[in-house]
């Protein structure tokens, strides 16, 4: 097993991550945000209109499908998780402040591949034969938009075992982990009851996944994020120096500052991009299982929903979680790593309250990407099984959020990465050749605007 695990870390993980994945993914992302006219900058404000101005339309969605905001709070439930605490720590203790720089540097970039996963996943959509649900994802979009049942089906499985198996075990070690830190509950106790809590909601279907998403997503972030605004108004003279400490350390290397031993700009780049990349998942192809399934009148709009998402949870709640650590000064301990920094950011500010808020955000932020991971594996069981092949997923789902509370194994969180990194592959080859098609919607529907009416002759089958 040390054999597999060295040869995953030290070759295949260190390729896949390190050099193709990370310079792909932004390359990527320079590429689309050029070629569909930096949507990021020039339709950023109809993007928070057509997320925020339809807040409250209750009757956005229809049978079979989610509103526009339910399939965004979806995403982000996905988005926003453990990786926003413990990832930001770890790309400050190897990067130094710098790295978060180069995380909005990815964010921003990240929106423009987004936009077009969005866009696609909203073409390429079609219903399931026996609910009627809509469905959608790169599999879609890779079999019937670049006919290779091939590709879809690689795409299927890496996604299938990194995030509904692999990836929602890490999610729940992390629950327990942090509940039994925070109230001594036994870790086998809290694995039962979040695998329950999650059964019954997936046992609810769309409707249910996309109610709680609705519900829960907005209190959790708002809740993490007037904490971390708390933090910084105590904390309120070492606001500008920390602002300085990640722009300097941007482009110029840094000596050892506290728990930081010495943080080249190289480094800075290569963990703040990879950090921002891996938390708001643009262009490896999980979110865009959400936004397919949006009630919209044009797939551009909700590419424009999707890139809110990527702002929400790198933009804000990273950069929430970097600044914190950064004025709390909680990084000068070289004893603390991952999340046991930002743990003690809020222990600092609160006391000994701040470590038992912090493991209920943990939690909520772990179970919210529990439910989005288990709906996007659902996506891709349905287009490889059908709508039989639900139910033996839900169960397996469940016996694998229980035994990833009863204990940490290394050899699993490093096979979750390579399953991840597996996904994005046949992904970001989708987008590229796709992207033409996504060109011409997007010209579609500013003819549409110019038209004064909003409109797609959606062939959903």
């Amino acid at each position: 097993m040390d054999v597999v695990y060295n040869f995953l870390a030290d070759y295949v993980n260190v390729l896949l991550w390190d050099y193709f994945l990370t310079y792909g993914l932004l390359f990527a992302g320079l590429y689309f945000s050029i070629r569909f006219g930096f949507p990021q900058i020039t339709r950023m404000w109809e993007a928070f209109k057509q997320v925020f101005g339809k807040l409250f339309n209750k009757d956005a969605s229809q049978e079979g499908s989610m509103s526009s905001f339910q399939a965004l709070a979806t995403a982000i439930a996905a988005q926003v998780g453990t990786g926003n605490v413990a990832g930001v720590a770890t790309a400050i203790l190897g990067g130094g402040p710098g790295a978060i720089f180069w995380m909005w540097v990815s964010a921003f970039l990240g929106m423009g591949t987004i936009f077009n996963e969005a866009i696609l996943a909203q073409v390429y959509r079609m219903r399931d034969r026996n609910k009627g649900d809509l469905v959608g994802g790169p599999a879609f979009y890779l079999s019937k938009g670049v006919g290779s049942n091939a590709l879809a089906k690689f795409f299927s499985v890496s996604l299938i075992v990194a995030l509904g198996f692999i990836g929602n075990m890490v999610q729940s070690n992390s629950i327990a982990s942090a509940v039994t830190t925070a109230f001594a509950i036994p870790e086998w106790v809290t694995g039962f009851l979040v695998a329950l809590a999650a059964i019954l909601i997936f046992a609810g279907g769309m409707k249910r996944i996309a109610s709680f998403a609705e519900f829960v997503v907005p209190i959790m972030a708002l809740v993490y994020i007037v904490s971390s605004l708390v933090i910084l108004f105590l904390f309120r003279d070492n606001v500008v120096p920390a602002l300085k400490m990640i722009f300097v350390g941007a482009f110029s290397p840094q000596a050892a500052i506290g728990g930081i031993a010495g943080a080249s700009v190289r480094a800075a780049v290569q963990k703040g991009v990879a950090r921002g990349l891996f938390s708001n998942e643009a262009g490896m192809g999980s979110t865009p299982h959400a936004h397919a399934v949006a009630h919209v009148d044009h797939p551009v709009q909700q590419g424009l929903a999707a890139m809110v998402g990527v702002f929400i949870d790198t933009v804000v709640v990273c950069s929430a979680t970097a600044l914190i650590i950064l004025v709390t000064e909680s990084y000068m301990d070289p004893a603390l790593k991952g999340a046991q920094v930002t743990q003690a950011a809020f222990s600092i500010a609160f006391g000994g309250s701040g470590s038992v808020l912090l493991a209920i955000c943990l939690t909520f932020f772990a179970f919210t990407t529990i439910i989005g991971w288990y709906y996007f594996g659902e996506s891709n069981i349905k287009y490889l099984f059908g709508t039989k092949g639900v139910l033996p997923y839900q169960i397996l789902v469940a016996i694998f959020i229980f035994l990833g509370a009863l204990q940490e194994v290394d050899i699993v969180w490093m096979l979750a990465d390579t399953f991840n990194a597996l996904m994005g592959i046949p992904n970001l080859f989708g987008l590229f050749f796709l992207s033409n098609q996504v060109k011409a919607v997007l010209e579609d529907y500013d003819r549409c605007k110019l038209e004064g009416r909003i409109f797609y002759d959606y062939d959903v089958k």
